[in-house]
């Protein structure tokens, strides 16, 4: 697992640059990701690995590419100061995780390794051993994560009744 940290004001074209927006599916902009902010990105992220923004992470456009490409690529979740409202939404919308703290963007640096427990909203910085506590999503938006994102939690929920 690796930590791929970013600063402030990290806006969508950066994450997925405009250029590529026609791409024909989800892998297609994960190859593109991040490339103009850190052209490593995309040859070096795995499955698992998270991302630590600053303040206003995924300003910018309302598009949706932006957390998709990030979930596409296998990053685990985003931690940042803030999100943007609309990057927010649509993280939650295809079911990607993100949490808000600023506490653990501070005290976790690339070369940490970190568990995130999403239920609770604990963040744990296994090489120093700081626990920082991040808002918990409401159970009802752990449910559209679960399953994967809003319309997959509608179809979920019409199905079970």
């Amino acid at each position: 697992m690796k930590i791929y940290k970013y600063g402030d004001n990290v806006d969508t074209d950066v994450i997925i640059p405009a250029r590529y927006l026609n791409a024909p599916d989800e892998k297609s902009l994960a190859s593109h990701c991040m490339e103009d902010i850190d052209k490593d990105f995309v040859s070096t992220v795995e499955a698992g690995d998270i991302v630590i923004g600053g303040s206003n992470f995924g300003c910018g456009s309302s598009r949706e590419h932006a957390p998709l490409a990030i979930k596409a690529c296998g990053v685990k979740c985003v931690i940042a100061k803030s999100f943007a409202r609309i990057f927010y939404r649509n993280a939650i919308n295809i079911g990607f995780p993100i949490l808000e703290c600023p506490e653990a963007v501070d005290g976790i640096n690339p070369g940490d390794a970190v568990s995130v427990d999403f239920q609770t909203g604990v963040i744990v910085n296994e090489t120093t051993g700081a626990k920082f506590q991040a808002a918990p999503f409401p159970e009802f938006i752990n449910g559209i994560i679960e399953n994967g994102g809003l319309l997959k939690s509608l179809k979920a929920r019409g199905a079970a009744k």
